[in-house]
C-alpha cells in the first residue's frame, strides 16, 4: 500500500518487524506551540495559578507521556528510552509556551512518536491547568523538528 510500512500487502494495518534491523543510536525532536490570552500568560509566568506549578506539572506530564507512547498509538514498539527532556519556553509574543521535546534510545526503530506525543501531552496539560481562566487558548504547531538515526537516517525540518 503505497510503500506505508504499518500495512502489509493486503492493506491490513500491522506492526512493523524490526527484529533484523541493528540496535543505533535514535533521537527526536519534537515542539509545540500553546497560545494564551496576556492574563493567562503572566499567571503562568508569575507562578499565580491555583494549580500550583503549571510548567513543571507539564513537564512531568509530557515525560511520563513519552514512556507511554505505545499505550496511547496501536502500533508503536514499546522502546526502553535512555532520556527525555521536556524544556518550556515561555514567549511574551506570542503570548504562550513553546514546547520542546527530546527523546533518546539506543533502539530498532525511531521515537518519532515518542518525541511529538511527549510535546502535545505538556501542551494539554498547560492547558489543563488553566482552563478554568481560559478556555480560548490554542495548541499549534505540533510537529518534529528533529530526527537521527537508523536507516533513514538525518531529518531536520526546514525553519
Amino acid at each position: 500500500m503505497s510503500g506505508l510500512s504499518h500495512f502489509d500487502a493486503s492493506g491490513h494495518a500491522h506492526m512493523v518487524d524490526v527484529s533484523e534491523k541493528p540496535v543505533t543510536s535514535r533521537i527526536a525532536i519534537a515542539r509545540s506551540a500553546i497560545k494564551m490570552a496576556p492574563e493567562t500568560y503572566a499567571m503562568i509566568t508569575d507562578g499565580r495559578a491555583s494549580k500550583g506549578d503549571v510548567l513543571g506539572v507539564a513537564r512531568l506530564a509530557g515525560i511520563m507521556a513519552a514512556k507511554k507512547t505505545s499505550d496511547l498509538i496501536p502500533l508503536c514498539h514499546p522502546l526502553p528510552l535512555t532520556k527525555v527532556t521536556i524544556d518550556l519556553t515561555p514567549d511574551p509574543d506570542l503570548p504562550g509556551i513553546i514546547i520542546e521535546a527530546t527523546v533518546k534510545t539506543g533502539g530498532q526503530t525511531g521515537v518519532e512518536m515518542e518525541a511529538l506525543t511527549a510535546a502535545s501531552i505538556a501542551a494539554l496539560t498547560v492547558y489543563d491547568m488553566v482552563k478554568a481562566v481560559d478556555k480560548a487558548m490554542e495548541i499549534t504547531s505540533t510537529k518534529l523538528i528533529l530526527k537521527e538515526g537508523g536507516k533513514s537516517g538525518r531529518y531536520e525540518a526546514a525553519k
